[in-house]
């Protein structure tokens, strides 16, 4: 029993004295685990009488685009050398819209001398527009400027929230309830060296109401408890951002006439370098790219890396978040069983369709959108990406056919 005792007590030993020897050669200290609100209940919302300056300042931090369709927070973020888990945590409900819209939450990255800040002062200017890209702007980065970094693309629902108890909602009976809100979390982790220091975030809905949408937001940084357990560095770098965030830039159609490409450097000690992309299909109608299935086709240096059809047919789960969705009824025939009877008998019924049910380009109301993420083999140098979508349908009269798509690398130095 004493020679055990002995093996073990050197065991443990063994053990603290490696632990101290990691600490005295590589130490961080700890800051803790931390959470920052990046917003709170921010009215988002479609009020030019109001935000009747290009700029229009809240606050010392907090800057409105876009008729207040676009938030801008000047923010301090905590600087971690231990290793550190960041999630975004987001909820959204109505304040009077009754529409579904697209959302982005998104970084600047600091190191873009052009942002959209510069943009509606006159001190800066997008990119050049060249024959390539057809007159689209802000949608590539060049030597002064660099798209905004998504952290979450988001859709919102129906009316989630404020017309719960309108007089002309009812309720499917296979719901316990209307919710109150949506909340949407995501791990930003693979960010984190675009989420340290004073950084600005930003918020964008395409609400054209003067209702809008209240959204909170709000960082969880949880570190490790191990001062010998350091944080490895991510690099992270944008290719592109096709979303049309500010006056001059409009739904990106490109796709249905021809690839977008972009080169990046990839530098000597890059390794686990990562592509991570985001994509959602809008509008057309019912035989548009929002409601028809549409392969999207990612290129490195002329070799396939991503292809497949992004599309989201679980739409109708999120009904409890949608109250004001429209309603269609379908004829269907229905078997039940008739009591008094004591037999099964089938008829004839008019069964309630919510457009909030139907199956999407990647999203549902009410839906967050990961991104899709994939490994790259590539060597250091510079590379050519190339995004395609070869069925996007072109603009018709009176139907508005658009991809959002956004991209970027990851990798640890």
């Amino acid at each position: 029993m004493c020679r055990i005792y002995d093996v073990v007590k050197s065991l443990v030993l063994l053990v603290a004295g490696s632990f101290w020897a990691c600490n005295s050669h590589k130490e961080a200290p700890a800051l803790g685990s931390q959470q920052i609100t990046l917003m709170e209940n921010a009215h988002m919302r479609f009020e030019p009488d109001h935000f009747s300056q290009k700029i229009f300042k809240e606050d010392s931090a907090t800057y409105r685009l876009e008729s207040g369709r676009l938030l801008l927070k000047k923010v301090k973020l905590p600087d971690f050398g231990r290793d550190v888990r960041v999630t975004l945590d987001v909820q959204l409900k109505s304040a009077g819209d009754p529409w579904d819209k697209a959302g982005s939450l998104f970084v600047i990255p600091a190191d873009s001398k052009v942002n959209f800040l510069t943009v509606k002062e006159g001190t800066g200017n997008f990119p050049g527009v060249s024959e390539d890209l057809e007159g689209f702007v802000g949608i590539l980065p060049d030597s002064t400027y660099k798209p905004v970094l998504e952290l979450m693309r988001f859709m919102t629902p129906f009316g989630v929230g404020y017309f719960n108890e309108h007089k002309r909602i009812r309720k499917p009976v296979y719901i316990p309830c209307w919710e109150d809100l949506v909340e949407w979390k995501t791990d930003v982790t693979p960010l984190i060296s675009r989420l340290e220091g004073e950084a600005w975030v930003g918020v964008w809905i395409d609400t054209w109401t003067k209702e809008g949408y209240e959204i909170s937001a709000k960082l969880q940084y949880v570190e490790s408890k191990s001062p010998c357990d350091l944080q490895i560095k991510t690099k992270v770098e944008p290719l592109l951002n096709t979303t049309a965030y500010i006056g001059g830039q409009r739904g990106t159609d490109i796709f249905s006439r021809k690839n977008i490409k972009v080169a990046a450097d990839i530098p000597e000690n890059a390794r686990n370098v990562r592509l991570h992309y985001i994509t959602t299909g809008h509008g057309g109608h019912s035989e548009g790219d929002e409601f028809v299935r549409k392969q999207n086709v990612v290129m490195v240096d002329a070799d396939t890396v991503i292809n497949y059809v992004p599309w989201r047919d679980d739409c109708a789960s999120f009904r409890r978040f949608n109250p004001s969705s429209g309603v269609w009824l379908k004829k269907d025939t229905a078997r039940y069983y008739d009591d008094k009877a004591k037999i099964a008998k089938e008829k004839v019924i008019e069964e309630r369709i919510a457009s909030s049910d139907l199956s999407r380009s990647n999203w549902c109301p009410g839906s967050q959108v990961d991104p899709y993420s994939v490994p790259l083999t590539v060597k250091p140098g510079r590379h050519e990406f190339e995004f395609a979508i070869p069925e996007a349908q072109k603009l018709k009269p009176g139907e508005l056919n658009f991809w959002m798509v956004s991209a970027y690398l990851t990798w640890e130095e």
